[in-house]
Formats: C-alpha cells, sequence, structure tokens
C-alpha cells in the first residue's frame, strides 16, 4: 500500500497539536518559535516543549487550529527532526494500535520509538563504524597477554573490522574491545561499507519444506497471513531464510521477530552466515544508541534484515518485503506495563497496511491462530517431519506417586541421566521454577515466609541464605530460627533450579553441571556464553523455560521434565495451552541430530487427560479439544476479552472505582446498537494476587461476542473513565485481548 503526503488545511494562526508521553487521552497545543509557520512539515516531527516546571519530548500530531487564543499558548522550544521521523504506514498503524488499545496517543509513539530517540537525541550517525588497532596497538600485539584482549588485538591486525563481523568471529569481542580502546591499542572507525561475505550454502530442502517455501514466495508482494506449524526440529529457519533470500533478491528488507534475546545471537549467528548481508540485532540486551542506530538504519533503507524481540515490531520498513513471527505463540510477545500492545498482532496488521505477507511459525500455535487458520483466514502449512534423519523422541511417563524424591528427582529420573552421561552424551532436566525452592517453612509450628507486601511466599534463594519475592523483588536474609516459635526447624520446601543443581552436582560430581535461568544468564550474551561452556562434552543442563525455546543442541538426548503437576490444576483458562505448548517444545529438544531422543515426564497424575491427549496425538489432538471447551465455554478465540484493573493503598479507593466504572459501562452499554452482540461484564472480584507490592488490586472482565461490539463500547467507555473522580485515587489500566487474567 502506498501513501500520498498528507494534505492539512491551514486556519490562520495554526498551531500544533503534540502528543506527550503521558497517560492522558489528549493532545496538546503550542506554537511555533516567531516568524516560523506551522506547517504539515512539522507532522511526525519530535519536538522539546516546556511542561509545567519541566520540558518533554513529544512528537507533533496534527496542525490544526487552536482551541484556545493562541497568545496564551507557550512556544515550542526545539524541533529536534528536520523531516518527520514517523511517517507513511508506520505513523498509520501506530494511531490504529492506540484507538485499539484505548492507549493516549503520546503513550504509543513514546512506545515505537528507540529510548534514545524517546528521550530527544540527536538521531545517530548511521554510517557504518568498525574497529581498528591504533599504531600503538599494531606494536603491541606480539607482546600482549593471552586473553580477550589480544584474541582481539590478533583479529584486527590484519584490517578493520565492523561489528557484525566480530559477533561471527570473537563472541563477547566488546568488553575486550574496551579494554584496548582504554589502553589507547584499538579505536573506531567509519567503514565505507560492511564487507560482503558469500552466504553459506544450507541443507537441501525436503518436500514439505520446499512447498513452504513456493507458498510463501508466491505471496510476496500481497498481504497474507500463512501460518506454519512445523514439529520441533523440521527446519522451520530453513523456510524462513529462504524466503528472506527472495525477499533480498527483489531489493526488499524483512524484519524478523523473536521471543526472547537468548534466541537472538544463536539467529543473528546463523542469518549472517546463511544470508551474506549485514543483519542487524534489536533487543533490550543493546544500548539505547545501538537500538537507535539499527532503527535509524532500517527507516533510511541501509540495511535489509533487522532479528528482534518484541519492540522489533515497530521498525520502520521503507522496503518491506516480509514479516516473520517465530514461536508466534510465546506470550513474551505481550507487553504488559505501558501500552498493552500484543508484536505478533501488531505484525499483521503491519503486514496488511504495507501489503506484504506475515509469516507465523510455531511448533505449538496460539489456539486463535489454529482457528483463524481452520476458518481460512490464514495459509495454513504444515512441516510434520524432522529435518535429515532425526527421528521424534520416546515421550514416557514416569508416575511418581508413594515413590522417594530427591530434591524433586525420582530414582527412575536419576538412572535415566546416569546413562545419559555414560554415553556421552547431554541431559536437560526441566523445571519452571527458579531459586533453590518454592517457600521456607517451619516444620514445628507451620510458619511460612511470606511476603509483607504480598500475597504470595518468599521464594528460597541461595542455598537458603536469602528469600526473593518473584513478584515485587522484596528481599531478605532468611532468618536462623522461625519468627513465630523460636525453633531451628527451618526447611526449604520443594526444589527449584538452585536446589536440582546441587543435588545432580552431588550424585555426579565428574559431569558438568549448568544452570540456566534468569539469574545464570545475566549480561549481553549470557545464555550463548552458558552453552558454549559445555559445548559438545557430556553434561547437564539445569533450566527453566529459556531452554524451551529454540536452541539446537546435537548432544542432547535426554530431556527430564520436574514438576508437570503445578501446571495441570490451573484456574487461568489458558494454563492447558500453556503447558501443552511448554512440554512439546521443552520435548523438542532432545534428539535433534543423529541420536534417538528421550523425554521424561514426572507426575503424580499420570492419567490426566491433557497429558494422555498429548501422548496419543500430539499437540494437534489436544487444540481440537481445547479448541471444543474454549467454544463451549465463550472464551477465545470464540469471545473478545478485555480486562480493566486497578490498584491502590486501600480497598475502598478501589471499590469507588469500579463502582463508578461499572455503572458508566452499564450506561454506555445500553445506549449501543452493538449491546445484543453479547457485551457482558464479570465482576468485579479481588485480582489472583489481590494484595502485591503493598496495592489492593482487583479486576472487572468485559466479554463480547464480536469484536466491533467490544471496540464501540471501550471507545466511549475508556475516555470517560478518565473523568471520574474516583479514577483520581488509583493507577488503573486497561488491557485489550489480555493473555493473563491476573
Amino acid at each position: 500500500m502506498h501513501y500520498t503526503a498528507r494534505m492539512v488545511f491551514m486556519p490562520d494562526h495554526a498551531v500544533l497539536r503534540v502528543a506527550l508521553p503521558l497517560p492522558l487521552p489528549r493532545l496538546f497545543d503550542y506554537r511555533t518559535p516567531p516568524g516560523i509557520a506551522a506547517d504539515a512539515g512539522w507532522i511526525g516531527c519530535r519536538v522539546r516543549v516546556p511542561f509545567g516546571k519541566q520540558e518533554r519530548i513529544g512528537v507533533v500530531a496534527a496542525v490544526g487550529a487552536a482551541q484556545t487564543d493562541p497568545a496564551g499558548l507557550k512556544c515550542v522550544a526545539a524541533r529536534l527532526d528536520a523531516s518527520a521521523l514517523l511517517t507513511g504506514e508506520l505513523w498509520h498503524s501506530l494511531h490504529w494500535a492506540a484507538r485499539y488499545y484505548q492507549a493516549p496517543l503520546g503513550e504509543m509513539l513514546a512506545t515505537a520509538l528507540p529510548n534514545a530517540l524517546a528521550n530527544g537525541a540527536e538521531p545517530a550517525d548511521t554510517r557504518l563504524l568498525g574497529w581498528q588497532l591504533s599504531v600503538a596497538g599494531h606494536i603491541a600485539v606480539s607482546s600482549m597477554r593471552d586473553g580477550a584482549p589480544k584474541r582481539l588485538a590478533r583479529k584486527l591486525h590484519h584490517g578493520p573490522m565492523a561489528p557484525t563481523r566480530l559477533d561471527q568471529e570473537l563472541p563477547g569481542w566488546r568488553s575486550a574491545a574496551r579494554t584496548l580502546a582504554a589502553r589507547g591499542l584499538a579505536q573506531t572507525v567509519v567503514l565505507d561499507a560492511e564487507p560482503s561475505r558469500v552466504a553459506e550454502p544450507g541443507p537441501a530442502l525436503h518436500p514439505e519444506q520446499a512447498a513452504a517455501v513456493s507458498a510463501i514466495v508466491g505471496h510476496l508482494g500481497a498481504f497474507q497471513p500463512l501460518l506454519l506449524e512445523g514439529v520441533t526440529g523440521s527446519g522451520k529457519t530453513e523456510v524462513y531464510l529462504e524466503a528472506i533470500r527472495a525477499c533480498l533478491a527483489r531489493g526488499q528488507q524483512s524484519l524478523v521477530l523473536v521471543p526472547e534475546i537468548g534466541l537472538t545471537p544463536q539467529t543473528l549467528h546463523r542469518f549472517r552466515r546463511r544470508l551474506g548481508v549485514p543483519v542487524l540485532a534489536f533487543h533490550s540486551g543493546l544500548s539505547d544508541s545501538e537500538r537507535a542506530a539499527a532503527w535509524l538504519r532500517m527507516a533510511r533503507n541501509e540495511a535489509q534484515v533487522l532479528v528482534g524481540t518484541r519492540s522489533a515490531v515497530f521498525a520502520p520498513l521503507p522496503a518491506a518485503g516480509l514479516i516473520v513471527v517465530d514461536e508466534e505463540h510465546d506470550g513474551s510477545y505481550k507487553q504488559h506495563e505501558g501500552v498493552r500492545y500484543h508484536a505478533r498482532d501488531l505484525a499483521l496488521v503491519r503486514g496488511q497496511q504495507l501489503g506484504i505477507p506475515v509469516l507465523l511459525g510455531s511448533a505449538t500455535p496460539a489456539l486463535e491462530s489454529l482457528a483463524h487458520a481452520r476458518a481460512g483466514r490464514y495459509r495454513y502449512l504444515r512441516l510434520s517431519q524432522r529435518a535429515g534423519n532425526a527421528q521424534p523422541p520416546q515421550v514416557r511417563v514416569i508416575d511418581i506417586r508413594k515413590r522417594p524424591l530427591e530434591a524433586g528427582l525420582s530414582r527412575q529420573m536419576i538412572d535415566a541421566i546416569a546413562a545419559c552421561l555414560a554415553r556421552g552424551e547431554q541431559a536437560l532436566v526441566f523445571k519452571n521454577r527458579r531459586g533453590y525452592a518454592p517457600v521456607l517453612i517451619c516444620h514445628d509450628c507451620g510458619w511460612r515466609a511470606q511476603c509483607r507486601h504480598c500475597d504470595a511466599m518468599l521464594t528460597v534463594h541461595e542455598r537458603g541464605r536469602r528469600l526473593l519475592c518473584h513478584h515485587c523483588g522484596a528481599r531478605q536474609t532468611a532468618p536462623p530460627a522461625c519468627p513465630d516459635c523460636a525453633s531451628l526447624a527451618l526447611q526449604a520446601q520443594g526444589a527449584g533450579t538452585e536446589r536440582i543443581e546441587d543435588a545432580l552436582t552431588a550424585q555426579f560430581p565428574d559431569a558438568t553441571v549448568l544452570r540456566v535461568d534468569r539469574q545464570s544468564t545475566r549480561g549481553r550474551d549470557g545464555l550463548e556464553r552458558l552453552l558454549d561452556t559445555l559445548g559438545d562434552r557430556p553434561g547437564i543442563l539445569v533450566g527453566t523455560q529459556m531452554l524451551a525455546k529454540g536452541h539446537d543442541l546435537p548432544k542432547l538426548t535426554l530431556v527430564a521434565v520436574v514438576g508437570v503437576d503445578e501446571g495441570l490444576f490451573s484456574a487461568d483458562f489458558r494454563a492447558p495451552e500453556r503447558l501443552a505448548q511448554l512440554l512439546i517444545q521443552v520435548s523438542g529438544r532432545a534428539g535433534r541430530a543423529e541420536r534417538p531422543g528421550e523425554v521424561l515426564l514426572q507426575t503424580h497424575h499420570p492419567d490426566h487427560p491433557l497429558l494422555a491427549a498429548l501422548l496419543a496425538g500430539g499437540y494437534r489432538a489436544f487444540a481440537d479439544g481445547e479448541l471444543g471447551e474454549r467454544e463451549a465455554a465463550g472464551f477465545p478465540p470464540f469471545a473478545y476479552l478485555a480486562l480493566l484493573r486497578a490498584e491502590a493503598a486501600t480497598h475502598e479507593a478501589v471499590s469507588a472505582f469500579f463502582a463508578e466504572a461499572k455503572t458508566l459501562a452499564l450506561t454506555l452499554r445500553a445506549a449501543l446498537p452493538e449491546a445484543a452482540a453479547g457485551l457482558a461484564l464479570h465482576g468485579p472480584v479481588p485480582a489472583p494476587m489481590a494484595r502485591r507490592a503493598g496495592q489492593v488490586r482487583a479486576q472487572l472482565l468485559l466479554s463480547a461476542a464480536q469484536r466491533p461490539a467490544r471496540q464501540a463500547l471501550l471507545a466511549r467507555w475508556i475516555p470517560a473513565l478518565y473523568e471520574l473522580a474516583s479514577a483520581r485515587r488509583v493507577r488503573w489500566s486497561i488491557d485489550v485481548d489480555p493473555i493473563d487474567l491476573y
């Protein structure tokens, strides 16, 4: 879709209407500096404006007549962009998103901009910078001590190198570069162009892969959602690469979204080797200036491929060809603070505006995506076999009823790990709970360590020395004795990744045991560095859901899942879907190369219907049954939800707000012609965690049989909420299409 220049009628005394990043659904009027006209050229530009006693950065959203006397308006302090930073399709898509998610336009625009640009930084110089040795550096190379700085110096001794090439050849080089620069031995330099690389050939595509590539390429140049469901290890990434190659041949850009930072280095390395062109990264592990530079290079069509996490969905695509959403089912694509957008859904909106295909890939598609595919709204592509000679892993359920456990591990599981190590292979022990133990309890009186600020137990960390709340972040030292009865019989109950790591280290003292969770992978490329530590040696990985996604570990043949039962009995209607996806995804890490894989599921409920469905028919059988139950119960994808949340220091403030909010919603619903489409309000009720970080929390659920009816009510209801007196005494938010009812 092509966009023409914006035609704006300029009234006398036209003023700039500025969107500021404030939780207020309005624009703010400002005068232009003396002698400068307010014209359409300002729209989409950032400006610095006075606001109260401060100055703020906003974006000019419109030019029009002042709502008050222009003479009384404040003047813009500075125009930060010579030409619009937000234009065309992206500008229109952001306005759509602000309306759909009921977000103030200023917050939506600030969310879309990289932090550096949103905070007023000058647009970065996007000339390609590389690293080279100084004269002193060339002299010092031979006398340097062994270590990372010397390895980098040896690379640079042959000439300047671009960051992307250094990423491939010397992971973790940046700290060494800073060391050399501080000693005057290395410096940055502008490169004329990133050295071209010969693209490495990929494996021959099997027939299903070739058919999928053909279908995607056949839709280039037109909007088409495509759902690629491929069993784990089926080669979905090869399909992505071939489709991107076709875009490159047409001179078009591709955007690839991945759910986790941990997946980005692995994906970047593979894409750079296989595509032979610069592949930019965009994720929170980069500095603000690095993210801004990548965003601007895409905006200026100086790069053709961008790989990033959730916020990369806002990257400009002036020469758009394809958007790929890998692991499209993953919950991390949903933003849970500020503007609560869903990157997968916004990718589809942008694809429609741009007139390009959007490829959604997963071994376990979201039920919403499957419903769209089965209704014919998405083109459905399937990869049913693993790539190469890899075979699906054998799955075995271990019944642990009345069986002794050691740190949550059964004897059968420990024996299977021992056999795996004896074969020279690797095992993954999966436990989706970090820390040492879920709770600290007094064996004599039953006291439990509870967070003072939340309705939650404190998790035991650091081998029992520290207690941490995973909800508000509160920390405290574990008490030496029970605070209630002074008993010394304090016990850590249950097992987290730390405790399992300790137990396996004691059980297998000669094996390499690595824990993979949020604590152990902090820092740039933390997960990649940790996995490199293990390499191809026999060993054990103990990890959370970080390891369930996308990692290809050829020597990993055993996956042992501890704690299946925790997801079998949840009040959240999405819990069965999440558990099924997690089990399929983590099981897919086993046996991805020539060696056969095995998966052990340890449970007290071996006959549970969810496990039976997965074992008998895989994810497809589970999804069929779950979609039927969702339709009967009136849950998404057969209903459309919005969740109004509020919190305050007192119950009274929260109750007063919801009383007014619900009365207002019922009044507006009665006036809507769409009311017959099945609009219903449920609650208000306390949130599942009724107190968090010292705040009382409750929620009100809006459900509709049709999306337009829900949006019609929201468009009237949410602006009116800002005017309620009770709304000023609470912190409230609206979540359109929530994925968590918490």
